[in-house]
């Protein structure tokens, strides 16, 4: 199976695990239920689901069993964006080409969204069976509990809160973004993983380090394309976080520096799965969609 025929697959899978967990829209009370299907489902890149069935790929681990694990990353990150847009954040009234859930419905709702994804993402972790052993799960809810909270993606949105009119070193932005963006994608890559045949401590590591490395990349790209792309292409406002003040890579080194660390840090990404051979196929593809994607 080809890339594309590869991401269709697993995005078929996931859109259709979200569906199934979501709570019907039906279902009272309706109007948050009807929220937060309208904030999860049909939109979005599914990058971090995708890391988890790539990663998955490397432990011989069940397609159902990641399905789950993945669709718990997604509902954590959609519920982030559902936060990120409210008016006390960012304020933006654009997210996957459709008005942001506050708008859509209005901000109690969107704020209750946001908290019911996170509760639903880890009752998928502990209802259903991900992992040969019960530590290994245990383990994956602690995991995603630290990549979502105040030393994982939360202290990364409290960071880039405070950095508003700041001037960021590159490595206070790499700082910020290792938590903001990049813990949940670590976290996506080794709960994939964690489905599966037991990895080693040396190939954790060097699964760790390749999801850290694409995901910073994720993050400059991320800046790039605000500063460049359309709203239409980007299915969210664009240039935003100029107008807001925001420290980028874009505003600390500019484009064109912005573009080559992004390549460094998919080179770095690269040679952290030297070790797997073909196991990692799918782990190199992502990252070549990743940084490659609208540059």
């Amino acid at each position: 199976m080809d890339f594309q025929g590869w991401v269709g697959a697993r995005l078929s899978l996931v859109e259709a695990t979200l569906n199934k967990v979501l709570p019907a829209a039906d279902i009272a009370p309706q109007r948050l239920h009807q929220a937060m299907r309208y904030a999860v489902l049909d939109g979005g890149k599914r990058a971090r689901p995708l890391l988890a069935f790539a990663a998955g790929e490397l432990a011989d681990a069940e397609a159902e069993r990641v399905t789950y694990a993945a669709a718990a990353v997604e509902l954590i990150h959609a519920y982030s964006l559902v936060h990120d847009d409210l008016p006390c954040m960012d304020d933006d009234v654009l997210r996957r080409g459709k008005p942001t859930c506050h708008v859509e419905y209005d901000e109690p709702t969107a704020l209750l969204v946001g908290d019911a994804l996170q509760s639903l993402a880890f009752q998928l972790v502990s209802e259903y069976r991900l992992a040969p052993e019960a530590r290994t799960q245990l383990d994956m809810v602690r995991l995603l509990a630290a990549a979502a909270g105040s030393r994982g993606m939360a202290g990364g949105q409290a960071i880039d809160l405070a950095a508003v009119g700041q001037t960021l070193t590159v490595s206070e932005l790499e700082f910020m973004h290792i938590h903001k963006t990049g813990a949940l994608i670590r976290a996506a890559a080794l709960l994939g993983a964690r489905c599966g045949n037991s990895l080693g401590e040396a190939d954790l590591a060097h699964l760790d380090l390749f999801a850290k490395s694409i995901g910073l990349a994720f993050q400059v790209v991320d800046d790039v394309l605000d500063a460049e792309a359309s709203t239409a292409t980007l299915g969210k406002t664009a240039g935003k976080d100029a107008l807001q003040n925001k420290p980028t890579y874009v505003s600390v080194l500019g484009v064109a520096r912005s573009k080559a660390f992004a390549e460094e840090l998919r080179q770095n990404a690269l040679r952290a799965l030297d070790g797997f051979g073909a196991r990692a196929l799918r782990l190199r593809e992502l990252a070549d969609f990743i940084v490659l994607r609208k540059f």
